[in-house]
């Protein structure tokens, strides 16, 4: 083969291997675009479902905390009925008890 046929070959085998160097990196860099968009969208996946577990956790959290509170003002209802229905009871014998010291102070000055 004749050397300016050699030298061709050389120079179209040049332009071939920067040709092909050229559509890898432009490959590459379309990969890394799409890997770095998968990326975005799966870290935009993740935030929205840890908000949607947050908020059903606070909800869940509410209504416990609406169910305790109805629980103690129930239990505190009952307690002041209870006190209430003890007062009565010992209402005639609280008067009749302080009638009979007020009483017994006045008859102990005559």
């Amino acid at each position: 083969m004749p050397r300016p046929e050699v030298l061709e070959d050389i120079k179209s085998a040049e332009s071939d291997a920067d040709d092909i160097v050229a559509e890898a990196e432009e490959d590459r860099e379309q990969r890394l675009s799409d890997a770095r968009t998968r990326a975005d969208e799966i870290r935009a996946d993740a935030e929205d479902a840890a908000r949607e577990l947050k908020d059903e956790q606070l909800s869940d959290a509410r209504e416990q905390i609406d169910s305790e509170r109805d629980a103690v003002l129930a239990d505190g209802e009952s307690d002041r009925e209870a006190l209430l229905a003890d007062a009565d009871a010992n209402e005639d014998d609280a008067v009749a008890f302080a009638l009979d010291r007020f009483m017994e102070a006045v008859h102990a000055q005559t």
